[in-house]
């Protein structure tokens, strides 16, 4: 090794960040508070209809779902009282809800960049103070609904939301999951998010166990990881992975959102049948995960039906 290397390398070691990769898979010490190694999250929970069909689903295959993401398309598409009805739905069923506000584009005509190829590589981000004082709104629309956790992409938004929760401005008990859109893929990245905030952090989709591991060397809070992915982000299915993935990065989310593209499914004129038929393929997926589990990993634990310390959704 070079001098310059093991100097950059030794004073990442000193910030709490992993020199190199953890190649040697080490097992994680950590885990959620109930002591599980892993949970179930399904994505893609679009309308209120969409969260029925998750939960029929789910009795009939035998499956524990812990945290669904809803509204991917936006918040801003559901109506107040389809928000409150995926509210009492998820509080019933013991699910914690993190819910994507917006128009995730941002609400803002002039923001054209984004949709070029290259625009596109610096991820999603919130473009000006109007847009983050509407996204905020969203998310306290959602807060009145009861639901108590968001997906946040931009740093900026969630250094705001942090201070809005310490002071009281919205509950305590908020929740704030880091999205995949924030590009995150490394130790160093994980410890700024976990300091701004954050409660969970999804990296993103092709992230090998050497680097969960070193994420999970750097870092405390879960990390969400794709079990299968939209085609657009890859495509891949790492079902026979989910035991080392587990045992890595331990406290993890198996993650399920299969699909052509989060550009083609997630748009609000897309027919609430066709979610209810996609929802119900992700719960099938989460039932083969889980089987290769019981089968591969028994040693390995997951989490009951809502665990204590999940946030759910406040209902009246």
């Amino acid at each position: 090794m070079s001098e310059v290397l093991k100097t950059i390398r030794d004073y990442m070691e000193k910030q709490g960040i992993p020199g190199r990769d953890a190649y040697d898979l080490p097992t994680s010490a950590k885990s959620f508070p109930d002591g599980a190694n892993y949970r179930i999250e399904i994505a893609g929970v679009e309308r209120a209809s969409t969260m029925e069909a998750m939960i029929d689903e789910a009795r009939k295959r035998n499956v524990t779902i812990h945290r669904c993401i809803a509204a991917v398309g936006g918040s801003t598409y559901c109506d107040f009282q389809e928000l409150k009805d995926m509210a009492q739905m998820a509080r019933d069923e013991k699910i914690e809800v993190v819910m994507t506000v917006g128009h995730r584009k941002g609400w803002d005509p002039g923001s054209k960049e984004i949709s070029t190829s290259e625009g596109a590589m610096q991820g999603f981000r919130l473009r000006g103070s109007d847009n983050i004082s509407y996204h905020i709104a969203d998310i306290m629309r959602n807060i009145e609904a009861g639901h108590r956790g968001f997906l946040v992409y931009d740093e900026g938004v969630l250094s705001i939301l942090n201070g809005m929760r310490e002071e009281g401005l919205i509950p305590a008990e908020t929740i704030f999951k880091f999205s995949v859109f924030g590009g995150y893929c490394s130790g160093a990245g994980a410890k700024v998010i976990e300091s701004m905030g954050a409660n969970s952090m999804n990296p993103i989709s092709d992230v090998s166990l050497p680097i969960l591991g070193s994420i999970r060397q750097a870092a405390d809070l879960p990390l969400d990881v794709y079990m299968i992915i939209v085609d657009s982000f890859g495509g891949m299915f790492r079902a026979y992975e989910a035991p080392e993935i587990a045992r890595v990065a331990s406290p993890c989310y198996f993650k399920f959102e299969p699909g052509t593209s989060e550009g083609d499914i997630y748009k609000p004129w897309i027919t609430e049948d066709w979610h209810k038929n996609l929802i119900r393929q992700k719960v099938k997926i989460a039932s083969i995960v889980m089987e290769i589990m019981q089968k591969h990993a028994p040693e390995l634990k997951t989490s009951p039906k809502g665990p204590a310390d999940l946030v759910l959704p406040v209902v009246a």
